[in-house]
């Protein structure tokens, strides 16, 4: 009786710690869910890949120039997602092309960013789980600095909404991570709207108070020393001639740098020349020449040193595959990086538009470079602006990479270097000199006598 008790006792025993186990292991998901793993790792079964790989190519290149990637790699990881697509037809034809400018330029990153995410929520939901008509308008955060999408249904049809877009393709591609809704437009959050607004108004272009121009003498043409000189009076003549005010010729064509701005500072060059690199490290095939700016040299500082005392400066650019060219013997000189720099940097403001009209008008223009006393040489070629001659020179090859009035980016396709004085020595020919035989008096007057009488010809040396 013993035996029993015991033995069914260890039975219990056993019984309960089976049940516990089971307890304790880990529950089925549900279809179409993942493990909140927080890893951020994806597969190729992921609703990332069946993007890029998607009808939807306007929105997937979108997302790669907005740099957003990363970011929906990690959300994907943390849980599972909703995007509403535009078709392309809407992104291509249907949006206003002052508004796509906007969105492209690199300044606006942010209000790519923000509108991109502001089609994407962190939650699955299907077209079954679209509210009903008489639920009303359901409210969803979206990825979104503080955007929300209101989903709904229309009445008497019962057309799925988001916000007022209609979903043409529900469930369009559907992943274990998350799934894409086709839309008929783009959903423009208000903040992007207003922020386009602004700029197109205008009104985020803040003015800069204009300051005194610099007196000059009229007759050494130098500056003043004296800064207590009265005003000139409205209404009187200037106090240059004509000709001392024009420019000297067409290398200062279109218009030359004006001169260093007061101690104000109006100009916040270090961020300035900050944005202008960050760019070129967007652009892209640009990051060897952003790598000799910020770690081989000191020219960045330099650079937003002058542009906050008032200069502008064109900067041209040679991409990675002009610098790859470059042998060691060019850069391990003491000072050859900023050798070569100096000479890519025009202390102008010139786009690819004025210097293309500069060298239309004038043929060849020399610019004047901060690699004092050399010039680089422009002129028109194959439609483009070539610079240099001979196997130095370079196309334009990538125009208007950065320009914000102050630095203008200029991307070309080689290394310039300025021409090497070649003094050539002319070799003086001698000269023959033909010496004629002196004649005597006695024959000069004798030949003189005989042409009066129309015989000079008697005598062979008259």
């Amino acid at each position: 009786m013993d035996r029993c008790i015991y033995g069914c006792s260890a039975v219990t025993v056993f019984f309960f710690f089976f049940l516990v186990t089971a307890s304790s292991l880990p529950q089925n998901l549900e279809p179409g869910h993942l493990n909140k793993t927080g890893s951020g790792q994806i597969n190729s079964n992921s609703v990332l890949v069946a993007l890029l790989d998607s009808r939807y190519t306007e929105l997937a290149e979108l997302v790669e120039k907005a740099l957003l990637l990363q970011t929906l790699e990690d959300a994907v990881g943390r849980h599972n997602i909703t995007i509403f697509a535009p078709r392309n037809e809407a992104l291509e034809r249907d949006l206003d092309p002052d508004f796509k400018r906007f969105l492209l330029q690199p300044g606006n990153l942010k209000s790519l960013q923000t509108l991109l995410l502001s089609h994407i929520i962190p939650t699955r939901v299907g077209s079954t789980q679209w509210p009903e008509e008489d639920t009303g308008r359901v409210k969803h955060v979206t990825l979104g600095s503080n955007q929300v999408l209101h989903l709904s249904k229309t009445k008497g049809n019962g057309k799925r909404l988001v916000n007022s877009a209609v979903i043409t393709r529900p469930d369009d591609l559907t992943r274990p991570d998350g799934l894409i809704h086709g839309i008929e437009r783009l959903l423009i959050p208000r903040s992007v709207q207003e922020d386009f607004n602004r700029r197109r108004n205008l009104r985020s272009i803040s003015a800069v108070l204009p300051e005194g121009a610099p007196e000059i003498d009229p007759r050494t043409n130098r500056l003043k020393k004296s800064s207590t000189a009265a005003a000139v009076p409205a209404g009187s003549p200037p106090v240059l001639p004509i000709q001392s005010a024009m420019a000297p010729g067409p290398s200062l064509a279109p218009a030359p740098a004006p001169g260093p701005g007061g101690p104000r500072h109006h100009f916040n060059g270090d961020a300035q020349v900050k944005d202008f690199i960050h760019t070129l490290l967007h652009y892209g095939g640009y990051n060897e020449m952003a790598d000799i700016l910020v770690n081989l040299t000191s020219l960045a500082t330099e650079m937003g040193r002058l542009v906050s005392e008032g200069y502008v400066l064109t900067v041209l650019a040679p991409n990675d595959e002009a610098m790859a060219k470059l042998t060691t013997d060019q850069l391990s000189e003491p000072g050859a990086p900023e050798q070569i720099m100096y000479y890519h940097i025009i202390p102008e403001y010139q786009t690819e538009e004025s210097m293309y009209n500069s060298v239309r008008r004038f043929g060849k223009v020399n610019y004047e470079t901060l690699r004092f006393p050399h010039k680089v040489a422009a002129k028109e070629a194959d439609g483009s602006v070539k610079f240099g001659s001979g196997d130095r020179s370079a196309y334009l090859f990538d125009p208007d990479i950065y320009t914000d009035g102050r630095i203008s980016v200029q991307g070309i396709d080689g290394v310039l270097f300025p021409e090497e004085e070649e003094t050539v020595k002319k070799l003086s020919s001698p000269v023959k000199k033909v010496v004629q035989s002196r004649r005597g008096k006695l024959l000069e007057v004798a030949c003189r006598m005989l042409g009066a009488i129309g015989k000079d010809s008697y005598l062979s040396t008259c």
